[in-house]
């Protein structure tokens, strides 16, 4: 009988637990207490610190071949089928109708995708190899279905850091970017009253995802199954003759790819996979990518607010950065306790929309040429 219980305590994962395992579990419960108690991007965080649970979990099995999240990651994942579906959903809930009205703030989009390109030189200069340098660059996009999808094609063994790194710091928008936004505006900058943007035709909405789709396929053909995506779910939308396709691809299919994309990529964040130096590194490269988007954005308004005669905010620069909504909610947030009465949330969604298109544009680059 005691031979029997001794048998059974050996097989259970107390015993087998090793230090490395026991520390991500404890940085699991870190994304946990982020996402519940802290309210920081729960629909991503959540999924992902519990598919980290579960691959640390001694034992568990979970991504061995024959597991259960090992057939979702290598169907999902591998095969880039996730990201394009979240961008569908993404493009399904997006209004470009602040891009269209205020095609400038194009530009300010596009300033944010410097901090890719920086840091994918700071990745190079580090020791990784370029294909891993781009991967970590893409962080800087603050879009982590992008990064997933570009990681998964270049970088497969990457997938875990870069993924944790992306999302978090997506989920820390409104912690890192106000420091940097105030450290670069003046109190006068920062109380520039833009003038209200001007109506969007459907007519004009409806064009602009077939467009985009065709110029971006053209120029960029490796973008296009993300870009495409996007496009498609904002057709949904727009047309006005799809809302039952639109409301899928905002809600059920949308929050199914969610679970499954943040459980598996969690997964990857194995203790022997996970726990090395150059996930330091990694997470190192990844806030300064965010760091540097931001502040490209920002200077970049400044710039234009010296070449046009109409008043730009530079706040609404640091939303160039992916990261939809959050990014144009903090702009509107430090612009608020400046004035309570300047409202900059829908000028702040046009460069926060062109930089979901730029980080997808950056990634096409980057899969062209390193993939």
């Amino acid at each position: 009988m005691l031979d029997i219980i001794s048998q059974f305590l050996q097989t259970t994962g107390f015993l087998n637990m090793t230090g490395g395992q026991f520390l991500m579990i404890i940085v699991s419960c870190v994304l946990f207490y982020l996402a519940i108690v802290k309210k920081f991007e729960p629909l991503l965080l959540v999924p992902i610190g519990f598919g980290m649970l579960l691959a640390n979990l001694p034992g568990s099995g979970i991504m061995d071949e024959g597991g259960l999240i090992y057939y979702i990651y290598n169907a999902g994942i591998k095969t880039g089928i996730f990201p394009p579906l979240i961008f569908l959903g993404v493009g399904a809930m997006t209004d470009f109708g602040p891009l269209i009205a205020n095609p400038k703030s194009l530009f300010l989009g596009a300033a944010a995708q410097a901090g890719i390109f920086f840091t994918f030189i700071g990745a190079s200069l580090t020791g990784f190899s370029a294909a891993e340098a781009a991967s970590i660059g893409i962080i800087g996009g603050a879009d982590g279905p992008t990064a997933i999808f570009l990681t998964s094609q270049l970088a497969p063994e990457l997938l875990g850091p870069i993924a944790v790194a992306a999302y978090s710091y997506m989920a820390l928008v409104p912690i890192i970017q106000p420091p940097i936004m105030k450290f670069l505006t003046t109190k006068e900058e920062r109380l520039i009253k833009m003038e209200q943007l001007r109506p969007v035709s459907k007519t004009e909405k409806v064009i602009f995802p077939i467009v985009v789709t065709i110029l971006v396929s053209l120029i960029v053909p490796s973008a296009t199954g993300l870009v495409g995506m996007l496009m498609l779910g904002n057709l949904f939308k727009e047309s006005g003759v799809t809302e039952r396709l639109s409301k899928t691809a905002q809600n059920e299919l949308m929050n199914i790819v969610t679970i499954l994309l943040g459980v598996s990529v969690g997964a990857t964040a194995s203790a022997d996979q996970f726990l090395k130096l150059q996930t330091l590194k990694i997470i190192g490269l990844g806030i300064v990518a965010f760091g540097v988007g931001t502040a490209c954005g920002v200077l970049l308004a400044k710039l234009m607010n010296k070449l046009t005669n109409k008043p730009i905010n530079p706040l609404i620069g640091s939303a160039g950065v992916s990261a939809v909504p959050m990014a144009a909610r903090v702009s509107q947030t430090v612009g608020q306790k400046e004035n309570p009465n300047n409202f900059l949330l829908m000028h702040a969604m046009g460069p926060n929309v062109a930089g979901v298109i730029g980080s997808a544009v950056s990634a096409g680059i980057l899969l062209t040429l390193f993939g």
